[in-house]
């Protein structure tokens, strides 16, 4: 049960290390810091890390405590072991996770998971849960086998046989939950098989970690926060427990805070904290929190189920890796999903899809059907041939490269964008009215196509080519990347927002929440909120005492010309302040 927030859980994760230096003295008094800033409804209290073991009757101590507090504990394990008397040793392993070959200590791993299951109902796995050892053992068991084949057969037999198995055995009620990181495109070189997984765990857990994107290790796109917590969603449908974040490499509140409203909006069950330690240790952040989190549980009051451009990105795929969570950080919702949305309207395909080797025939039915398909530059340069040879179009990349100072959104006489600071794109060239460029970039006396359209059976086909570095979409002109935006709307997704550096979440209910992040140029900014329904006004629905009712703002009428085509946009302005979230629907 929810104890202190309407739509989620707050939980807080206790490492063994720190687990085993608890005097009752100390968990109380942590305890009542962290009831006191962020409410706590439940903790996963950790039995193995490294070379610490926590004891029984410590465990018990700590479980007892909590539950009298009326918080909800159940266990945790993180797959990292130090070497120890039977395994083999010189083996090189990155982080110390477990070598799955060696006999000592796959034993070692059933007697955890046994020990671990004897004291919880439920259990989750750190996302330490992977190998990458390549010892001689390793070696010799890989076969003539490559490494990632090797490792995704390898984890399923430790997922079902040395973790799962041996825990049910001891107690047949045991909920197993699988944490993932927030390295999606890597988790097949490494052992993770979701797809595999869901069939063996009872629930999984997302990694939403972003921390700093510039400075931190993985350069991971804020918005991965909600987009990957939406992939999970869909590839685990109702057994996703809750996303995961930390202050690690958080060199601001706002950023760490950030995490958090996103995985919220998302609409994960738990928020967990990592770690008990971490959070007394960086107080000012956890006090923030402890603000915030009560802001947006009102914010989510009635909130409908999230929606947004499906962006296809199967299981065990990768390339142009994050792309899709920077359209997101432009504006764009977006729903990820490893399975093939074939029933959509719209979708977005970047190269990770062609990890699917039916992608082709999938594509051309999709299109000839009737739906509108954008794939990006990056899916268009592994499969350009086929997709001629398909007939879906004539276009190709020449392999060169373009400095674009120069944008201009055709069939609009004012559609011209110049003096900008150059980005290189790759050059596509087409056969003139064969298909159509919807945006072209240029400089000096060249230029080619950015959007380029063609037609098949019932639908069209859109390229979008992609900067050499996909994060200078964030200096595109708004206006140019309006015309992605207007290309993706559809019957769900009738609104976009006109403006840079924030994020749109959309829902079925109609509503959306925008939110500028706190990076780059912290000044307020306007934007514009638009949508081709005749409306009177939009409301912000964000809870202020001066507007009980919402906060209104007009909407007033424009003429669009864009394609050869005129048509009534109806728009709103409103000013996103970076840091604060706002809640939006029209009327």
């Amino acid at each position: 049960m929810n104890r202190h927030y309407r739509n989620f859980r707050t939980v807080v994760y206790i490492p063994a290390q720190v687990a085993s230096r608890f005097t009752p003295e100390s968990l109380a008094s942590d305890h009542a810091f962290l009831e006191k800033t962020i409410g706590l409804d439940k903790v996963y209290l950790e039995s193995h890390r490294d070379g610490c073991d926590v004891d029984k009757e410590q465990l018990l101590m700590i479980k007892s405590f909590l539950e009298e507090k009326g918080v909800t504990v159940s266990g945790g394990i993180t797959t990292t072991i130090d070497d120890f008397e039977g395994t083999e040793k010189g083996k090189r392993r990155i982080f110390h996770t477990f070598c799955y070959t060696d006999p000592a200590m796959r034993e070692r791993l059933k007697e955890i998971s046994a020990y671990t299951a004897s004291l919880f109902d439920e259990i989750i796995l750190d996302d330490f849960f992977f190998t990458n050892c390549t010892c001689e053992r390793c070696i010799r068991e890989k076969g003539d086998r490559d490494w990632t084949t090797f490792r995704r057969e390898l984890m399923r037999d430790v997922s079902e046989n040395l973790i799962v198995k041996p825990a049910k055995a001891v107690n047949p009620g045991v909920k197993m939950v699988i944490k993932y990181p927030n390295w999606r495109e890597s988790y097949h070189f490494d052992g993770y098989v979701p797809e595999v997984q869901r069939e063996i765990f009872d629930a999984t857990y997302t990694g939403t970690e972003t921390r700093s994107p510039a400075f931190a290790d993985q350069h991971l796109p804020e918005y991965l926060s909600y987009s990957l917590v939406r992939w999970m969603d869909n590839a685990w449908p109702g057994r996703n427990g809750g996303g995961w974040f930390d202050p690690f490499q958080c060199w601001s509140t706002d950023r760490y805070l950030e995490q958090a409203y996103l995985t919220a909006f998302a609409q994960a069950g738990e928020l967990m904290h990592f770690c008990w330690s971490d959070l007394l240790i960086d107080s000012p952040f956890v006090a923030a929190m402890g603000i915030q989190l009560k802001k947006i549980d009102a914010l989510m009051d009635g909130t409908g189920k999230p929606k947004g451009v499906p962006v296809y990105l199967p299981f065990a795929s990768s390339g142009e890796n994050h792309l899709e969570m920077r359209l997101g950080m432009l504006g764009l919702p977006i729903e990820a999903t490893p399975f093939f949305p074939e029933k959509a309207e719209k979708l977005l395909l970047t190269e990770s899809a062609l990890t699917d080797d039916q992608i082709i025939d999938k594509l051309v039915r999709f299109v000839e059907n009737g739906g509108d398909a954008v794939i990006t530059s990056g899916f268009f340069r592994e499969a350009q041939e086929k997709l001629r040879s398909a007939g879906l179009t004539e276009a190709r990349l020449t392999g060169r490269r373009y400095a674009v100072t120069r944008y201009h959104v055709t069939g609009d006489d004012a559609g011209y964008i110049l003096d900008r600071k150059p980005i290189l794109f790759p050059e596509i060239v087409h056969g003139n009215n064969d298909s159509w460029s919807l945006l072209n970039g240029g400089d000096g006396d060249l230029h080619a196509s950015i959007l380029l359209r063609s037609t098949y059976g019932k639908g069209r086909l859109y390229l979008f080519a992609v900067p050499d570095n996909d994060a200078d979409l964030y200096r595109m002109p708004a206006e140019a990347v309006d015309v992605l935006k207007r290309t993706l709307l559809d019957g769900s997704l009738d609104t976009y927002v006109s403006g840079a550096d924030f994020s749109m979440f959309s829902y079925d209910d109609g509503s959306f929440i925008l939110y500028r992040y706190v990076k780059g140029d912290v000044r307020p900014a306007h934007v514009t909120v638009r949508t081709r329904k005749p409306v009177k006004a939009l409301v912000d629905t964000h809870t202020d005492p001066r507007f009980p009712e919402g906060r209104r703002f007009p909407a007033h009428p424009v003429t669009v010309q864009e394609d050869f085509e005129e048509y009534t946009e109806y728009c709103a302005d409103v000013m996103l302040i970076p840091g604060l979230f706002r809640k939006y629907r029209w009327e």
